[in-house]
């Protein structure tokens, strides 16, 4: 028997991919972009499906979620609080001791550099078991 024929319940990364294809729309191409990024800076993430239909990213501990609504994907970062922000990339949850988030609205460019410079640094403070 293969591995992934042993699992009755589909793998995250499945899980994740038939959300995107769900949505259809700008939100399931911007979970898409997002999503991307995270594995160019980080080929080594887990990907886990949560909280009924959130896709997180997860290496030494969480990094972000993915989540999406009616007019927004937010992408929360565990530990933002402690992330340097140079680039002002957090627009949301702004307010917490721990997260931030950056909220994506229809027809945004994301800065990839800026992001990818942010995704890094999270990946960073969890390697260094900073519990921040």
């Amino acid at each position: 028997m293969s591995e992934s024929g042993s699992r009755e319940e589909k793998s995250p990364s499945r899980m994740i991919d038939e959300r995107i294809g769900e949505l259809g729309d700008w939100r399931g191409e911007m979970l898409s972009r997002l999503r991307a990024l995270i594995k160019q800076v980080d080929p080594e993430v887990v990907e886990e499906w949560k909280w009924r239909g959130v896709p997180v990213w997860y290496h030494d501990g969480m990094i972000c979620t993915g989540e999406t609504y009616k007019n927004v994907v937010k992408m929360t970062f565990a530990k933002g609080a402690a992330l340097d922000d140079p680039s002002g990339l957090f627009n949301s949850s702004l307010d917490g001791n721990t997260r931030r988030a950056i909220d994506f609205h229809e027809g945004e460019e994301i800065d990839e550099e800026a992001l990818k410079a942010l995704i890094r640094a999270a990946v960073t403070l969890n390697a260094s078991g900073a519990h921040g």
